[in-house]
């Protein structure tokens, strides 16, 4: 069989090589890890799970962990711009050599296996990292926990940064039940970092069946502000003073908190206090509360597409006021709580523009995403065929001293970052 040459063609032949593009279980990729020989991916490990904040998770513990001198790997999903982004490797987004170099490897083992897109990517980065001489892989869960291809690797600490209400179809229609779902990360005796004060009981009553320890924001471990540029991470016997992160959503400073937990209960070699300082102010993610300025509009952009995300957006923008007016680019998938995400904003002064998105069969167009929220939203909101469509009527008819917020989806952020970039 005559495979791909390049990383453009290796993702659209990987894209065919299953029916569906989810297909929750673990026996299909565990084979062909297996078929690839593939060990540990780093000498120690960090997964993260969760509803929301796992990237940013992902980006605090990496930062912290490279300040304190270590050979970090980190895989995310999805990518904003360039596939490469899924795949960092000590601060470096992997190249299209190595990336192609992996997935041959992959197609190679797999045989007659089919895979999934995400399931292929995940095996081609932990071929990679392996291959890479790490201190410390951090592996972002794609969807759920306990069935999604991350969930192969057994992990020296496990995260779940928030649980709410998402992927219905798939994880369950309540928190405890997508509790259930997220907690299968979780290893015996081996510490379980809950990120959010009131974790489901399903997730506790988990780790107790299993004897995970699990460490619990608010119980284990706490953080508090100090004044406006310093806040205190602490637990029983130590506390740790540090700057405000560079990620400024109310919910950075836990997802910093969970993140410090992760690696302190990270067996082996500590990481030093200073270490923490630097990664905590360093850390920086694209698409989360990212600020661009035009002609004296502050345009900002966010990868929020649930209710728990919405709310953060707008207890963000009321701590953050502006004389001016704020407009609002929501472009959301069909698969999305598109009314809850509305209702989020309901004590927030917006003027909405709805936009379409194309995105296979979770595609919608804004007239479609209209129909599903709140008359008093869907009743004043323009409609555009395209997120372009939508902000560029926004830019036009903003003034110095308005903002414009563009948010609902990872393709929404995307799209709007081509606009940005382009200059045009």
């Amino acid at each position: 069989m005559s495979r791909p040459r390049d990383l453009s063609a290796w993702l659209a032949y990987i894209e065919q090589q299953h029916p569906t593009s989810i297909d929750m279980g673990l026996d299909r990729v565990r084979e062909v890890a297996t078929r690839l020989s593939l060990g540990k991916p780093a000498t120690r490990v960090i997964t993260v799970g969760g509803t929301n904040g796992k990237g940013s998770t992902v980006a605090f513990t990496e930062a912290i962990a490279r300040a304190a001198g270590w050979k970090v790997g980190a895989y995310t999903s999805p990518h904003l711009l360039r596939y490469n982004e899924r795949v960092r490797i000590d601060g470096e987004d992997a190249d299209d050599t190595s990336l192609v170099d992996a997935f041959d490897a992959v197609d190679a083992a797999r045989g007659d296996t089919s895979l999934t897109y995400f399931e292929f990517g995940t095996l081609a980065a932990l071929w990679l990292f392996e291959r890479s001489g790490l201190d410390l892989a951090v592996l972002e869960i794609g969807l759920g926990g306990r069935l999604d291809a991350v969930n192969i690797v057994d992990p020296d600490v496990a995260v779940i940064t928030t649980v709410d209400i998402d992927h219905t179809d798939w994880l369950g229609s309540d928190r405890e039940a997508i509790g259930t779902e997220k907690a299968g990360i979780a290893r015996a005796w081996k510490p379980l970092v809950l990120g959010e004060v009131d974790s489901p009981s399903s997730v506790l009553r988990h780790a107790y069946a299993i004897g995970a320890n699990a460490l619990r924001s608010g119980s284990d471990f706490f953080h508090e502000p100090i004044d406006s540029q310093r806040w205190r991470w602490r637990e029983v016997g130590a506390e740790l003073e540090l700057p405000s992160p560079a990620l400024s959503a109310p919910s950075q400073r836990a997802n910093a908190a969970t993140a410090i937990a992760a690696l302190r209960a990270l067996p082996g070699e500590a990481i030093p206090d200073d270490a923490f300082a630097k990664g905590v102010a360093g850390a920086a993610l694209p698409g989360r509360l990212q600020r661009f300025e035009r002609e004296g509009v502050e345009v900002v952009l966010d990868v929020g597409h649930n209710p728990q995300a919405a709310r953060e957006l707008a207890a963000w923008l009321q701590a953050h006021p502006i004389a001016g007016t704020t407009r609002v680019v929501f472009a959301a998938l069909a698969d999305k709580d598109a009314s809850g995400v509305a209702d989020a904003f309901a004590d927030v002064s917006l003027r909405w523009l709805l936009a379409g998105l194309s995105s296979g069969q979770r595609s919608q167009t804004a007239e479609q995403l209209a129909a599903r929220l709140p008359d008093a939203v869907a009743g004043m909101a323009s409609a555009h065929a395209t997120v372009e469509d939508a902000l560029r009527t926004a830019l036009a008819a903003s003034v110095p001293g308005d903002r414009v917020l563009v948010f609902g989806s990872f393709h929404t952020v995307a799209d709007a970052l081509h606009v940005l970039h382009s200059g045009r």
